[in-house]
């Protein structure tokens, strides 16, 4: 197929759309609401609910109560959309994490709380805590406050700032009753390939550890469990030592080669983390010296045994499969015998818990051990209150909303001490009384962008506009008057400006996916159209502030660097735009400074040579005097506008997307998506939908598509796989009930007249009915042999899920080594 036409056409599709609404989960397998109630089953005699007579026991005396199985299970945690609320009354898992979509808080507390419910009327009746990794605010509530990401933090370097940020992400996440948050991390950064660069506060330990333990207390004077990652040294992982299982990352989850001197040097970052009172601790995905730390047993229980560590350590996402050993069950009973107490084995939660029954059973693991363990996880609940008050109705927060004002502007002001001023030349800043400002470039109105990872999604936000984020043209347009400049927005007028703000920047990115090679601005993380915009702002001929909203601190051309005047270092501010807006305007000074050396090339990398040294960071100047700084105004929390027509009147639920997992309950699918493909964004989704049905000339195609939801959409150069919901009732107005039968032979039919028209002959194997997970579904398997010779495949699965949709799973890939059992086996 023309390379043009291969994002448009069905064969070359895959949605992603994470869940961005407000609306609840209906399936059983995670509902937001529950009438759960607390029944006589829950009770002891004389003691009501167990948990009351908990309250009144020590850890060790409640550890006595528990069987094996009870303990094991306490010691596991699954992944929200593996586990079901009836799953959680039967076993009483010890924690659930992950999302379950972008929601508000409202509907945050009925999905905790009916876990909880679930949880308190189990045969063991402790009760669970939700873990959830909000970095940098309550990253996964709509209309929350995020905050700059900590390489801001760190540049910034405001212990006072710090202590407030944890203070304020403790009140928003009670409001949402998730009291365990998988925050600071503690990591050292000294290689900004790394793709988690930007969770790091800077390279100086020194600073690292003073804004982390001010961010440890807010949270704990907020009243959340904090839990310090990744222990340890995960920023100090070598380039080229990267993980190699089904990914193949470059250097996350590597291995940090340090002397006994260094490694000393991270353990003090730790110690001060315990002395401020830290209930829980993270291990690393990474290596030291060789070793993977799941497995490192020497300092796991130097943690305990030497550093006065009294809290429980928690495994990191499904890292125990990751270790040495020929079998899982041998590596689940290594990480135990190592010191981990809680295993995060998301999928694998269950045989993980037979796994350390069956062990302890047969010697392999000291039931001492599992005792210490399940005492450590009690004793931090304890601490916690969960047993005197399991459903947080007694709880108290300082708001009874996210996203207040009071906490906007802390969020804002921490965004205008992150600001770092790299140049200034010919007194462009601040911008002057009656400037004409032409805004340009991708970052100037990118919520997606501004925000970076780990916002609404763990890979970042999927479309651009994002509820409760004030963008960097939105707050230059908004306080304009105030700040009496003039923006100019439309490229037609751009002529008519005095100064052009040139923004640009990444990608958003979490983890791996942040791994790169180039570091370039216009590179392979960099946002696509900054080249554009860097060509347009040069070609203006006007003065040039550059403002870069990145996660890194990336290499930059030297002859885009002399064309602009001023150059701002932004990293990735959050969703207070404002703070941008209001120091490039003069209402206050940039005070930033670098938290690590910036290099202009590759070769500089972990060298002393580098283009600007760590605590650089220019100012206004002594004779500055700010200007006044224009009244924050609070956006009116935004609802979720990014319904398709088609799931109207339906019970449709869009799909979650999360390290590397699909998951829709609507449609009772889980599917692990492959580590080489691309989740496209909502707005690129809606955009492939429109041209497609605007390419699309047959009449039956171009309702097809209209009257399909498209929910997903992941793809790479070779094979895409694509999810949709087609409206039966809006597709079929004239028929009281269409089965999925139907629906596939007239696809096939205006599919295959499709396919000739664009020079394709396609040939179908006879259809067959197969179980995907543990749903049937009819298969079509479709064979494409093209003009150009080459050929594709197309494995096609359609299920009837109500009386008004379909669902229809596609497989396209032009490789031979990707089959229909390659695709199948993803369900399993």
């Amino acid at each position: 197929m023309k390379k043009t036409l291969a994002l448009l056409l069905p064969l070359t599709l895959l949605i992603s759309a994470a869940s961005c609404s407000n609306s609840s989960k209906s399936s059983e397998s995670s509902k937001i609401s529950s009438n759960t109630e607390i029944t006589s089953d829950s009770e002891i005699k004389d003691h009501g609910p167990k948990y009351h007579k908990y309250s009144a026991m020590t850890p060790e005396e409640i550890v006595g109560e528990l069987t094996l199985e009870q303990k094991a299970a306490q010691m596991v945690q699954p992944a929200i959309y593996n586990v079901t609320e009836d799953d959680m009354r039967k076993y009483d898992y010890g924690s659930i994490l992950s999302t379950a979509g972008c929601v508000d808080t409202s509907t945050w507390r009925s999905t905790v709380d009916g876990y909880q419910n679930s949880a308190i009327v189990s045969e063991a009746g402790i009760p669970y805590i939700y873990g959830q990794d909000d970095v940098h605010g309550v990253n996964y509530c709509r209309n929350a406050v995020y905050f700059p990401h900590n390489i801001g933090q760190g540049a910034a370097n405001d212990e006072e700032l710090a202590y407030q940020v944890g203070l304020i992400t403790a009140d928003e996440a009670k409001l949402c009753h998730m009291i365990w948050n998988f925050s600071p991390v503690v990591a050292q950064s000294v290689d900004p390939r790394w793709g988690r660069t930007y969770e790091s506060y800077g390279s100086d330990l020194e600073t690292i550890t003073k804004l982390s333990t001010a961010y440890t207390k807010g949270l704990l004077d907020g009243g959340l469990i904090a839990c310090t990652k990744h222990f340890f040294a995960d920023g100090n992982v070598v380039y080229g030592t990267g993980e190699q299982g089904a990914i193949k990352m470059l250097i996350d989850r590597g291995d940090a080669q340090l002397s006994d001197e260094e490694i000393e040097e991270q353990l003090k970052v730790y110690q001060a983390q315990i002395d401020a009172g830290v209930q829980t601790i993270m291990i690393s995905h990474s290596s030291l010296n060789g070793v993977k730390m799941h497995e490192n047993k020497e300092y796991i229980m130097k943690l305990k045994d030497e550093m006065g560590f009294e809290g429980f350590i928690v495994s990191d996402w499904g890292s125990v499969g990751n270790i040495t050993g020929s079998t899982y069950k041998e590596k689940v009973i290594k990480s135990v015998n190592a010191g981990i107490d809680m295993l995060m084995e998301t999928d694998k939660f269950e045989e993980a818990k037979q796994i350390i029954i069956e062990a302890v059973e047969n010697g392999e693991i000291s039931e001492e051990r599992v005792n210490d363990a399940v005492t450590r996880i009690i004793k931090v609940k304890k601490d916690a209150g969960i047993f005197d008050d399991p459903l947080l109705e007694k709880i108290e927060t300082k708001q009874e909303e996210s996203g207040s004002l009071e906490y906007r502007k802390v969020a804002e002001k921490l965004v205008e001490e992150s600001l770092v001023l790299l140049k200034n030349e010919n007194d462009v800043l601040p911008l002057k009384e009656g400037t004409k400002v032409y805004i340009t470039g991708p970052a100037a109105d990118n919520g997606q962008a501004q925000c970076g990872g780990w916002t609404m999604d763990w890979n970042g936000a999927n479309l651009k506009d994002l509820p409760g984020v004030t963008t960097i043209k939105e707050a230059f347009e908004r306080y304009a008057k105030d700040y009496k400049i003039e923006i100019i927005t439309d490229a037609e007028k751009a002529d008519e400006a005095d100064v052009v703000l040139l923004c640009v920047g990444e990608q958003a990115y979490s983890e791996w996916n942040g791994d790169t090679e180039d570091m370039e601005l216009c590179g392979t993380l960099g946002l696509e159209d900054n080249a554009k915009a860097i060509k347009e702002a040069k070609e203006l001929g006007k003065p040039t502030v550059a403002c870069i909203v990145a996660g890194r601190q990336v290499i930059l051309d030297e002859n885009d660097y002399s064309d602009w005047d001023s150059v701002v270092m932004c990293y990735l501010p959050g969703s207070e735009g404002k703070g941008i807006s209001d120091v490039l305007c003069g209402c206050a000074d940039f005070s930033g400074k670098l938290p690590s050396p910036w290099y202009n090339s590759i070769e500089q990398i972990r060298t002393d040579k580098c283009w600007l040294e760590r605590g650089y960071g220019l100012t206004y100047g002594e004779d500055f005097n700010p200007e006044t700084e224009p009244e924050t105004v609070l956006d009116t929390p935004s609802e979720d506008n990014n319904n398709d027509a088609a799931a109207e009147g339906t019970k449709y639920e869009k799909g979650l997307f999360k390290d590397g997992v699909y998951v829709n309950d609507y449609a009772n699918i889980v599917m692990h998506v492959p580590g080489n493909v691309k989740y496209m964004s909502v707005d690129e989704v809606k955009q492939a939908k429109q041209e497609i049905i605007d390419f699309y000339t047959d009449e039956k195609a171009v309702s097809f598509e209209k009257n399909s939801v498209w929910d997903s959409w992941i793809t790479n150069s070779k094979e895409c796989i694509y999810i949709k919901f087609v409206n039966t009732k809006q597709l079929y107005p004239d028929s009281d009930s269409v089965s999925a039968e139907q629906l596939l032979n007239d696809y096939k039919e205006y599919y295959k007249k499709l396919l000739g028209e664009l020079g394709g002959k396609p040939e179908w194997q006879e259809r067959t009915t197969v179980k995907l997970g543990s749903e049937e579904y009819l298969r079509d398997v479709l064979s494409v042999n093209w003009e150009d010779g080459h050929p594709e495949s197309e494995f096609d699965y359609v299920r009837k899920i109500d009386d008004d949709l379909i669902c229809f799973i596609t497989f396209n890939t032009s490789d031979p080594e990707k089959t229909l059992e390659y695709y199948e086996a993803l369900f399993n």
